[in-house]
């Protein structure tokens, strides 16, 4: 669309942080500053936190580092790359493109229009603020196969953040991550085929950076960003070309041993293990010690009746 280009243009003028004044702003794109001034109230809705100074012009609170397709490609080892700023939803942009797309093909955005998160829910993506992932994934051996997988993606992205100087990164069962007992990165996996079939995986993944206070207001559980985790943040396009990376590797290993290499490492990180809680099924509460998980991924919960495995897509895991 006409109008996104434009907003891009204004927005890729304003990252260095700098002030500028809503003539030159217009002079620079072609339009009046009355249309400046309209644009820059869609991208405030877009989540950028643009504010106005009296005589000196539109500024961003700090510099805002852009994501770049060819910066990335450097970095990667992917068969296709997608840096769409502007999108509905990425993991939706791979489901309408199965079939056509090489394993492990990845797109990015920076601002989803309809992200979306487990059991229909909105996952928010304001602009520029965090890091919004989904990746291709044909696994031959079919559905059944995949069970397990969400746990696959979150060791992963653990690790990956790890590497980067990240500490204290923890994952959630079946599919978050956690940093101080509160969200960090939520992974949505939807799948396609036919039994006897391979089985056609869309992984996404949304991970907080610097997620602006006011925009994570309507998150209905308690959340943070990776600057809290981190002494020194990674730029986002060497982040975004890490994990990329990192869940290659994790999903081709998936793929030759399944779950038996993982289940430790998915141990090592646990943020519930030897922690009561309790497990919502429904209507059913059943309250235990996570004991981390088997390898078929099921949770290990112990009550007074002994080791249980829990396995299902509508288990959610709570602290007591």
């Amino acid at each position: 669309m006409k109008e996104h280009a434009t907003r891009l243009a204004l927005i890729a003028k304003l990252a260095d942080g700098q002030f500028h004044s809503g003539e030159a702003l217009g002079e620079a794109l072609g339009i009046s500053r009355a249309a400046v001034s309209k644009h820059i109230k869609v991208l405030r809705s877009w989540g950028i936190d643009i504010f106005r100074l009296q005589g000196k012009g539109y500024s961003l609170p700090a510099k805002l580092e852009l994501l770049d397709c060819d910066t990335i490609l450097a970095q990667v080892k992917c068969p296709s790359l997608e840096v769409i700023p502007v999108i509905d939803s990425t993991n939706q942009y791979l489901l309408d493109r199965v079939g056509t797309m090489p394993k492990g093909a990845s797109c990015l955005a920076e601002y989803q229009q309809a992200g979306r998160g487990r059991r229909g829910r909105q996952w928010l993506s304001p602009f520029g603020s965090n890091l919004y992932l989904s990746m291709y994934w044909r696994l031959d051996a079919g559905i059944a196969a995949a069970m397990g997988l969400s746990l696959v993606v979150g060791v992963a992205i653990a690790e990956a953040l790890e590497s980067l100087g990240a500490e204290g990164i923890k994952v959630k069962w079946p599919n978050d991550l956690y940093y101080q007992d509160r969200k960090l990165a939520g992974i949505l996996v939807e799948m396609s085929g036919q039994a006897g079939e391979a089985a056609h995986l869309v992984i996404g993944m949304g991970l907080n950076i610097a997620m602006p206070e006011a925009e994570g207001e309507a998150i209905e559980q308690s959340w943070t960003n990776l600057t809290e985790a981190c002494d020194s943040l990674p730029d986002r396009n060497m982040l975004a070309a890490t994990l990329i990376n990192r869940l290659h590797e994790a999903l081709s290993e998936y793929e030759e041993s399944g779950m038996n290499g993982f289940t430790p490492r998915w141990n090592r990180l646990d943020n519930f293990l030897d922690r009561p809680v309790k497990l919502l099924m429904g209507n059913r509460v059943v309250e235990g010690i996570a004991r981390g998980i088997n390898n078929q991924g099921a949770l290990l919960l112990e009550t007074e009746q002994g080791i249980t495995p829990y396995l299902g897509g509508e288990i959610s895991l709570r602290g007591c």
